[in-house]
């Protein structure tokens, strides 16, 4: 009987059943058509090629960017018994050649290579001489000069379908607003290639933004909450996270810091350390990037503002990647703000900068925001979510809710009067009466709209502006300087058939709230789970893996809730298939049995 790709989930990986998308994506790529696809952190999107890879004749070859990653995804794949290598500069000459060797010998599944090595042209010709299953680019993101992590040697993946135009391509991403998202088809030539998109949400994330005032306290005060539990600082600077990640040590958190003035082989030990749970926080700049495939990350603090949204939502994918409960805090504070527009402000890229002015303003409007902090998210990256999501820190906590109307009505008939054409600044400058020379010398303190909000402060009109563009009546398009336009919705509320209501703008910081489980997650004893993950441990220092590769925290979790007590029971356990079942399962199953 012929193996299907839900046997290949199922006996493989030990899911029981895809996801949403999934099982279509992975049909159209074994029949060999190209697709984009958009998942969140999470989604499940490595499975959306790594099956496909086992049922398509050849070698598939992934691109991924960091070599941090490609370790991580191959020794994932190589616990569940898949025929996984990686080839990259990590490699000594031995060990590279007998990657090649395996690949020659049809004795790959899935080879992970960096973009620069695929496009070299003595692997191309390399290529050209096997049968490649599939090209899947991971990451696609970093091949837009929109998106927040840009790459000039994936621009070279265009060249891609010209030069090999046999085997299907596959681009994912977890990170693209509507801009990246038509820039990555451009520039992989993908222009009419069928795209999936199962939306941004990761439910199991609380996000909490509190004003920064001590944050050294606040930070200490919120990992008292996560005590054992795995985590992730971001901060600006390397000086900044020397100092947090000190700071952290005296208070007796195992801590360790990690930028881009490290020597390699210290960030090399610091990101084994975590990954082997040696550690429970690591203190990070960006460069602590996208080499995190780690699955049990409990919590992700942003200790300053991150210079965009697709950042702050990338690196707060970082955490619950298993499905559990996380929670993403980022400490706001305005005196960030100007550092982020000054580092901006220093380059020299006019375009760029203008890109990245309006990125940094949206980041800014989230922060501000008292709507439920979801639903903004969702909307910047143009998905939508029609009820608050009840899991973040102003739909647990609600602000008071003020009248605007009228005020909103001014607003909108600004946005007309000044033929929509113009940004929320210069809407704003309107507004209050500004004797500014460019709004005189287009006329625009004649308008009948000029100076009718000279009663409120700029920080008001400002926060109105960012409700207005957050619930939909005003649209900005970021591409052409971020100007203002009217939508549908608009109409109602100008004509007044509809009124409308705003949270009061915040004026002092908020409480660090103590988390709380989503009521979707999974119960257990606790007691028993540590149990489980101290074995898990032990085996992964017997393998020197990280123990997520073991098994994920979700996977220990059902077993602790389920006590399965042999062989059958605990394959129906999520993240058990049958090499893990020969692998690991009978010494789970001794302290399955025990505790029984």
């Amino acid at each position: 009987m012929k193996k299907t790709p839900k046997d290949t989930l199922n006996k493989v990986f030990g899911y029981k059943e895809f996801r949403p998308y999934q099982q279509e994506i992975v049909e159209e790529l074994i029949a060999g058509r190209d697709l984009f696809v958009l998942m969140p952190t999470g989604g499940g999107k490595s499975l959306c090629f790594q099956i496909p890879a086992l049922h398509r004749v050849g070698v598939a070859i992934v691109v991924s960017p960091l070599i941090s990653l490609m370790k991580d995804q191959v020794d994932a794949l190589c616990a569940n018994g898949v025929r996984a290598a990686y080839y990259n500069s990590s490699l000594k000459a031995a060990e590279a050649r007998k990657t090649l060797a395996r690949l020659h010998d049809n004795s790959l599944d899935l080879l992970y290579v960096a973009p620069e090595r695929l496009m070299s042209a003595s692997f191309i010709e390399r290529l050209r001489g096997l049968d490649v299953a599939l090209f899947a680019i991971d990451e696609a993101h970093c091949i837009s000069q929109w998106g927040h992590d840009f790459r000039p040697e994936y621009r070279q993946l265009g060249r891609l379908r010209e030069l090999l135009p046999g085997p299907p391509i596959i681009a994912l991403t977890a990170t693209a607003e509507p801009q990246t998202r038509d820039d990555i088809l451009k520039g992989l030539s993908l222009t009419t290639t069928r795209t999936f998109i199962s939306g941004f949400d990761r439910p199991n994330i609380r996000y909490s933004v509190v004003d920064k005032v001590r944050p050294a306290q606040q930070l200490r005060n919120f990992l008292a909450d996560h005590r054992g539990e795995a985590g992730i600082v971001y901060a600006l600077s390397r000086k900044r996270v020397e100092a947090v990640a000190d700071d952290l040590r005296q208070a007796g958190i195992a801590a360790a810091a990690y930028h881009a003035g490290l020597r390699g082989d210290k960030r090399q030990q610091v990101q084994n350390a975590f990954q082997h749970d040696d550690i429970q926080v690591v203190v990070a700049t960006v460069a602590f990037g996208m080499g995190i495939d780690k699955s049990n990350v409990r919590f992700v603090v942003h200790y300053d503002l991150p210079k965009n949204i697709e950042s702050y939502y990338q690196e707060t994918g970082r955490a619950g990647r298993d499905g559990l409960s996380a929670e993403a805090l980022l400490l706001f504070g305005y005196g960030d703000i100007a550092i982020a527009r000054g580092l901006i402000e220093k380059g020299q890229n006019l375009e760029r900068k203008r890109i990245e002015l309006h990125k940094l303003n949206s980041m800014v409007a989230f922060g501000e925001a008292q709507t439920c902090r979801r639903q903004i998210l969702l909307s910047y990256f143009g998905d939508k979510m029609a009820a608050s999501c009840g899991n973040c820190d102003v739909c647990l906590h609600p602000p008071k809710q003020i009248e605007i109307t009228e005020e909103a009505r001014k607003v909108l008939s600004c946005v007309y009067r000044v033929g929509q054409r113009f940004g929320v600044g210069y809407i704003i400058d309107v507004l209050r009466g500004s004797k500014g020379k460019r709004l005189l010398r287009l006329g625009h303190d004649r308008l009948s709209t000029y100076g009718i909000g000279g009663d409120r402060s700029r920080d008001f009109w400002s926060a109105l502006l960012r409700h207005l563009i957050n619930q939909g009546y005003l649209r900005q398009d970021i591409a052409n300087y971020s100007i203002l336009s009217l939508t549908s919705a608009a109409g109602p509320l100008l004509r007044g058939e509809i009124g409308l209501n705003m949270p009061e703008p915040r004026t002092r910081a908020a409480a660090i709230k103590k988390k709380a489980k989503p009521s979707d997650d999974i119960e257990y004893d606790d007691a028993f789970f540590q149990q489980l993950r101290a074995l898990r441990k032990e085996i992964a220092d017997e393998d020197n893996v990280p123990p997520f590769v073991v098994f994920s925290d979700a996977s220990l979790a059902e077993m602790a809730a389920v006590r399965p007590q042999n062989d059958g029971e605990l394959l129906a356990i999520t993240g058990v298939g049958q090499y893990k079942l020969k692998r690991y399962g009978a010494r789970f199953l001794d302290i399955l049995r025990s505790a029984h």
